[in-house]
């Protein structure tokens, strides 16, 4: 196989417990990310990376692949790396269990980029930001980069810090992190045999500790959009896009 796409999904969550099995238009949201990243014709194989039965179940009654991983692992790329262990692709990606993206092609230029460049290692996408709102919103991770367009940082908050507030906020030039990540096999084992480290457990961002450990994360940048279920106020909001998108349809 050269590329598994592979969906983290667990069962409990502070802010919305249970999410992958909410009910979105009739069907449950992992079902949607799933059906989404089927769709691909670069992926060979869709995988949901499940520390619970009752997500299992459910992925396996709509006919979709689900394995049982670890509870211990401690965030999706752990979930993922599980996975690596048991299998050999070329490239993995990581499509998280909440986020629906509104453009399923939008990963296909990262696919097709690290089909083609054996040098990159990791990447993941980034997108303009739109909104001072949304700079400051501490759910919206922020990225900045360097002039290849490597990740220098990434945070919850404001980054970078506009200091001339005389002017306008340049919002071209500041951009937010999608939930997605594409790693070669061998980076993936690493980052699940590393501890945690002091940068991702301040800001809980699991990419950080690629960066702390001296991994280059290569970013691309998208217009694609996608929708981030973080609370039940989240679903909603995700249930009215949805519905105008089928309706425009």
């Amino acid at each position: 196989m050269r590329v598994v796409l592979v969906i983290p999904a667990r069962f409990s969550s502070t802010r919305f417990p249970g999410k992958p099995l909410a009910d979105l238009l009739g069907r449950p949201v992992i079902q949607h990310v799933y059906e989404q990243a089927s769709s691909l014709k670069v992926v060979d194989r869709v995988i949901v990376a499940t520390d619970d039965e009752r997500i299992m179940k459910v992925v396996e009654r709509f006919s979709g692949e689900a394995h049982l991983t670890s509870n211990r692992a401690r965030t999706g790329s752990d979930r993922v790396a599980e996975l690596a262990r048991r299998m050999k692709a070329e490239l993995f990606v990581n499509l998280q269990g909440d986020e629906l993206l509104l453009d399923t092609e939008m990963l296909v230029p990262l696919i097709d980029l690290f089909l083609k460049k054996k040098s990159l290692l990791v990447g993941s996408l980034k997108r303009s930001l739109e909104s001072e709102k949304d700079i400051k919103n501490p759910n919206i991770v922020k990225v900045v980069s360097d002039r290849k367009d490597f990740a220098l940082y990434f945070s919850r908050a404001p980054i970078p810090f506009f200091r001339d507030r005389s002017i306008p906020l340049p919002l071209k030039n500041i951009y937010q992190h999608l939930g997605v990540y594409i790693y070669r096999r061998q980076p993936l084992l690493e980052f699940s045999d590393w501890p945690t480290g002091t940068l991702e457990d301040f800001e809980q961002l699991e990419q950080l500790r690629f960066l702390e450990n001296g991994y280059r994360i290569k970013l691309l940048e998208t217009q694609g959009r996608s929708l981030r279920i973080d609370t039940p106020e989240d679903l909603k909001t995700a249930e009215a896009v949805l519905s105008q998108k089928e309706r425009s349809q």
